[in-house]
């Protein structure tokens, strides 16, 4: 009886030590952590098992899993088993959360995790979890936009320079856009990155790599605080993992991070008004100024070139040119406009100029005066003014003009004496006269009479066409919305001639004039009124390319003219261009 006691006592124990054995439980990576931290949790097991049921993780979007693990090995003739399902898991919101049980049977038998506690609290600065990939990333990699002067004056360069910074704990695989900064207020140019070369910089006082991702050079076109919008990219990175392959090399996981260089602010100041001359055009920058001549000796209906030219450093595509004064002996042409212009970091260098073709028609010497061209002097932070030197163009061989020795200054009279009038000098005039009629017959009978007579009835069938003429066109619904299209252009630019000086009701005006005459023209609506459109319809009708680009570059001044000072001389160039420009669209447009 007790041997039976002892045995069963003993088949007892062992079970129970063999049931003590199967271990299944639950482990977090925190039981702390803030609202924009992660949470890894892992359920462990020493034996394998079947039907593994997770909690529903209340509180918790689960971001990752489940993955699974194995791990089996022999050491010293002992097995050693390991299987674990993982989650990561984001929180929703601040509070108290529970991790509920998990299930899972091993041999026929059920077990279960014990519940554990989670704390969420506020957003923290900097998430702390050393292992999880997306922190060791955020820490490694960053884009900051360095700015050249956050304090400008109007139309003054800003250059902005993107660099990314990555430490050598990882590797960057891929960058690509994903919003890209508009600049409004400001005309911009990118200037392009054709490959990104490793530097060695500092960021926030540590080593890093770096490489520029992004230039720009950046002309405010307002005062004032003016915001330039973050650029966001997407970032591929490599980080390193706490395993290791065969070799001892730690393995290294991919983690994709979106990060941005924030907003920055730039505070742009006025040009002074103190100095400024009446003809500045928002010149701003350091330049030179000339004017100068292809010839200065010719014969009459010979063509030479007059060229106004300004070279040197700034906003050079952001002014116009002063007009040259020239007598008016001269037949000059629109004077053709040319633009040697590169852009780097240090802003637009080059030259600008208004070359203008002369024709002379008389003999003489015509003066072409000296004109002044002013500026912003951003050194001396002062307006300079600049003055060409006069050109005497001498027509050699030619008819004579009492008109060109009106506008030759310094020419003598060859000794020629003035004709002094008195008060005799119409006395050969007749004032009195014996005229007598010469025709005396009489209107009545004569052909004149007879055609006076008939002309109304003769008119009846004239205005019989006319009225069905003009029945038909009023039924042509599709004619008359051309011509009405038509008329609302040449209104429309009449109003823009009446709006001259005041800049926003001027260009509006000219807009709806230009978009009214295509709709008539082209046979359009304003829904296709693209610029791709109306280049492709235009060059369909024959129009000169010339033609074309004069059309598309008002189209640009209207859209311009919001975020661009305009003087009335650039209207009043606008208007005159717009009408020739129609006229020219209308002779050639087939």
């Amino acid at each position: 009886m007790k041997l039976k006691t002892h045995i069963s006592i003993l088949l007892l124990l062992i079970s129970s030590i063999a049931f003590s054995q199967v271990k299944f439980e639950a482990k977090v990576s925190k039981t702390k952590l803030g609202v924009n931290e992660r949470l890894q949790v892992n359920f462990e097991m020493n034996q394998d098992g079947d039907n593994f049921s997770p909690p529903d993780f209340t509180g918790f979007t689960v971001v990752g899993g489940p993955s699974q693990s194995v791990s089996n090995s022999w050491i010293n003739g002992k097995r050693t088993y390991s299987k674990t399902y993982s989650y990561f898991l984001a929180p929703k919101s601040q509070g108290s959360f529970t991790i509920a049980q998990a299930e899972i049977s091993i041999d026929g038998n059920i077990y279960k995790t014990l519940p554990i506690n989670i704390e969420v609290t506020a957003a923290i600065d900097k998430p702390t979890d050393p292992n999880d990939p997306n922190y060791i990333a955020s820490e490694n990699v960053h884009l900051v936009a360095e700015i050249s002067n956050s304090n400008p004056y109007l139309n003054e360069a800003v250059t902005v320079v993107y660099k990314f910074y990555y430490s050598s704990e990882v590797n960057v695989t891929n960058l690509s856009d994903v919003d890209t900064p508009k600049y409004n207020d400001f005309w911009s140019h990118d200037i392009p990155v054709t490959e990104y070369n490793r530097q060695r910089g500092t960021y926030e006082g540590e080593d890093y790599n770096y490489v520029i991702y992004r230039k720009a050079v950046l002309y405010p076109q307002k005062t004032g605080k003016l915001e330039i919008e973050p650029l966001t990219i997407d970032v591929t990175v490599q980080v390193p993992t706490n395993r290791r392959d065969i070799f001892g090399s730690r393995l290294m996981t991919r983690a994709n991070k979106r990060i941005s260089a924030g907003n920055r602010t730039i505070n742009v100041k006025p040009l002074p008004e103190i100095g400024k001359p009446v003809d500045f055009t928002g010149a701003v920058g350091d330049f030179s100024f000339k004017v100068t001549t292809s010839k200065t000796a010719l014969d009459a209906s010979e063509s030479l070139q007059a060229t106004v030219e300004v070279k040197g450093k700034g906003n050079l595509k952001l002014f116009n040119l002063p007009k040259m004064s020239l007598p008016s002996s001269l037949e000059v042409y629109e004077p053709e406009h040319s633009e040697n212009v590169q852009t780097n970091l240090s802003g637009m260098q080059g030259s600008i100029s208004d070359s203008y073709t002369l024709v002379p028609q008389y003999k003489g010497k015509y003066p072409i005066p000296s004109i002044s061209f002013s500026y912003f002097d951003l050194r001396t932070e002062t307006y300079k003014r600049l003055n060409s030197e006069e050109i005497i163009i001498d027509v050699e061989n030619g008819p004579l003009s009492n008109q060109v020795a009106n506008n030759t200054s310094g020419i003598s009279n060859n000794g020629k004496q003035s004709v002094v009038l008195n008060n005799d000098q119409f006395a050969f005039i007749k004032t009195k006269t014996n005229f007598i009629p010469i025709n005396t017959t009489h209107f009545f009978k004569t052909t004149g009479f007879w055609g006076a007579l008939l002309l109304p009835f003769l008119a009846i069938p004239l205005a019989i066409v006319i009225r069905k003429t003009k029945a038909a066109r009023n039924a042509d619904a599709f004619g008359n919305k051309i011509r009405k299209a038509d008329k609302l252009a040449r209104k429309y630019l009449s109003h823009a001639k009446k709006a001259l000086g005041q800049k926003e009701a001027f260009y509006i005006a000219l807009e709806k004039a230009l978009h009214n005459y295509l709709k008539a023209k082209l046979h359009i609506e304003t829904a296709d009124l693209s610029k791709d459109k109306i280049e492709t319809l235009l060059a369909e009708r024959q129009v000169e390319v010339e033609i074309i680009k004069d059309f598309k570059s008002l189209l640009e001044s209207c859209e311009l003219a919001r975020y661009t000072p305009m003087d009335i001389i650039t209207m009043q160039e606008d208007y005159d261009k717009a009408a020739k420009t129609i006229s020219l669209i209308d002779k050639q447009a087939r």
